[in-house]
């Protein structure tokens, strides 16, 4: 795969980096305005750096934007002269609508939203995808390509603010959570770093047995739990002062926030 990322930040980056680890493209383009900044990519084989964008469309077929909101309109019109029906569009750029870009550069050409989260820099992404019909065909190519940083699943595109806020602010929610267990064990006796280490790998343990196994949590809740056993007692006071109520509070006052955000 020839394959152009367009803006060359923090997530374009993650996303380059792994793209080289699962050596998944023939040809690489990276464009940002500053090359010093990314240098360091010049020494991979096959891998250019550019601060033109015209140059990277008109060497590869499959175009991922990781550029700023404000900066995206003006791009699309810059490279639209050099598209042509070799083209994949991979947008990563939160909030931008597919029928925004399709005004454009036109509903013919395959787009593709893609929404990863941070955990995309360790290869451990929950990256949402959506398409337009054009996209629907070329919708395993992104799959492959955010399959190999983590995990896709193919939404719709009306969800994708829900998404963001489950996924890639559930970032945020999780580390919280995990802070919180954190000073629970060293109010237990722990130092802060043995605490840490404990409660982020209980954490990491906890979600690989639902994936691996494919049970449900209250399955796995119902292995740990005895009568009058300090599990059950432990579960039913975080119950009592809120636990998963507040969560749930919390993900929907995101949820209305980010539509909030979207209308302005």
């Amino acid at each position: 795969m020839k394959i152009a990322i367009i803006g060359a930040g923090n997530l374009g980056l993650s996303i380059a980096k792994g793209l080289i680890t699962n050596n998944t493209y023939t040809d690489l383009y990276l464009t940002k305005r500053k090359l010093e900044t990314i240098r360091e990519f010049e020494g991979y084989k096959s891998v250019f750096l550019t601060f033109d964008n015209k140059e990277a469309v008109k060497n590869a077929d499959i175009l991922i934007f990781a550029v700023q909101p404000s900066q995206f309109d003006s791009i699309l019109i810059e490279i639209k002269p050099y598209l042509n029906e070799k083209h994949v569009i991979i947008s990563t750029i939160t909030g931008f609508d597919i029928s925004r870009i399709e005004d454009q550069i036109s509903k013919s050409y395959p787009i593709i939203r893609a929404m990863p989260n941070t955990a995309i820099s360790v290869g451990k992404s929950m990256t949402c995808l959506c398409t337009n019909n054009s996209g629907k065909s070329k919708l395993p190519i992104a799959e492959a390509i955010f399959n190999g940083l983590g995990t896709s699943i193919s939404i719709e595109e009306k969800l994708m603010q829900a998404a963001t806020v489950l996924c890639a602010s559930g970032i945020a929610f999780w580390m919280r959570l995990i802070r919180a267990t954190t000073q629970g064990g060293v109010q237990m006796g722990f130092d802060a770093d043995v605490a840490l280490k404990m409660s982020m790998h209980t954490a990491m343990g906890a979600a690989s047995l639902l994936v691996e196994a494919g049970t449900h949590p209250e399955e796995e809740i119902d292995r740990v739990t005895t009568p009058r056993g300090c599990t059950i007692t432990g579960l039913n006071e975080m119950e009592h002062q809120g636990l998963s109520s507040s969560l749930i509070r919390g993900l929907n006052a995101s949820f209305d926030k980010i539509n909030e955000i979207a209308k302005q």
